[in-house]
């Protein structure tokens, strides 16, 4: 058994029925994707929401058929042999509200691990370990209703490691928590695989931060389809050659991004408007196009109020194959559905 993981070709298709009379539409949520995850290796999918990740999660883990393609998981076909994938496997979602409120946290935990067969005394010495680490040994006899959110979120990442599966999908695990819990939760995956080299992790998130600190390898992925595969440090050197600028600008007074997308030597542009002042961030073919920019601010009468240079990040790969930030995206998501 090479690889944790391994798709070919994988493809799903959704079909989108409207009224009686019209024909349903397609939606392609994956698109011919191919990917290689080796055993001990904490592996990212990393793009926005809609982008195909918790598709992609749902076939891996057999709660949803491919269209067309294959994968293996833990050396067992998901369509095939899904009774033998799915010991080996567990999954924990950001945002569930997994569990029974009026069990305890205790509780719910052990009944969890009876579906898996695990002995009780095993199971117990387990939550008391875990809850210790993500320090909630403290609740262990409260009621989950009781919890707060991002309390209920640690006991669901306990209850996707308490039965220490060979391959471990976290979909958005940190989704919705404060900055101390998404940290204790990051700190706890990465020791996770770093203490035992047979496990495997697939994490789905669209926090770039979160996959630049946690991955070996991260994969961008859009529109259903995989844009690019490596290391974080490989995917932001293909970045290394060119010049990366943050700048805060006042208002933009109607001078539009194309106008400096126009401009010999801008490869990308992309904009948030704050309060009061709006964050350009540029990517440049070199350092001295960046006069040419502050000539357009200039005749625009936009003032420049602080100016960086800066190292490449993930996200600035994703704008170099994408267009937009992962931010701009979903924004643009959110304004298209109301």
């Amino acid at each position: 058994m090479h690889f944790a993981i391994e798709t070919q070709n994988l493809c799903r298709i959704y079909k989108i029925r409207g009224g009686k009379k019209t024909e349903p539409k397609e939606l392609l949520a994956l698109e011919d994707v191919n990917l290689q995850i080796r055993h001990g290796e904490l592996f990212g999918l990393l793009g926005p929401n809609g982008a195909g990740k918790t598709t992609l999660i749902k076939i891996l883990t057999t709660l949803l058929a491919p269209t067309s393609g294959s994968a293996i998981v833990a050396g067992f076909d998901v369509v095939k042999n899904p009774e033998k994938v799915r010991p080996r496997i567990n999954m924990v979602s950001g945002g569930e509200s997994s569990g029974y409120g009026l069990l305890t946290v205790r509780e719910n935990l052990w009944m969890f691990s009876q579906f898996y067969g695990i002995p009780s005394n095993i199971a117990n010495q387990r939550i008391k370990q875990l809850l210790d680490i993500v320090g909630l040994s403290d609740r262990i006899n409260s009621k989950s209703s009781d919890l707060s959110t991002g309390l209920r979120q640690k006991m669901n990442v306990v209850r996707g490691f308490l039965t220490d599966p060979d391959v471990l999908f976290l979909d958005e695990p940190t989704l919705g928590l404060d900055v101390g819990a998404s940290r204790e939760i990051r700190h706890f995956i990465r020791k996770w695989i770093d203490d035992d080299q047979t496990r495997t992790l697939l994490l789905t998130t669209h926090y770039m931060v979160e996959a630049d600190e946690l991955c070996d390898r991260v994969a961008i992925i859009n529109q259903g389809r995989v844009l690019a595969c490596d290391t974080p440090a490989t995917l932001k050197h293909r970045l290394q050659g060119e010049a990366i600028y943050r700048m805060e600008v006042s208002p933009l007074n109607g001078t539009n991004l194309q106008d400096f997308e126009s401009i010999a030597g801008v490869h990308k542009v992309t904009h948030r408007a704050q309060d009061g002042f709006s964050i350009l961030e540029l990517i440049l073919a070199q350092d001295d196009v960046i006069s040419s920019v502050v000539n357009t601010m200039t005749a625009g009468n936009i003032h420049i109020l602080n100016l960086q240079k800066r190292e490449p990040t993930l996200e600035d790969v994703f704008v170099d194959l994408v267009g937009k930030s992962i931010e701009e995206m979903e924004s643009d998501a959110d304004i298209e559905s109301t």
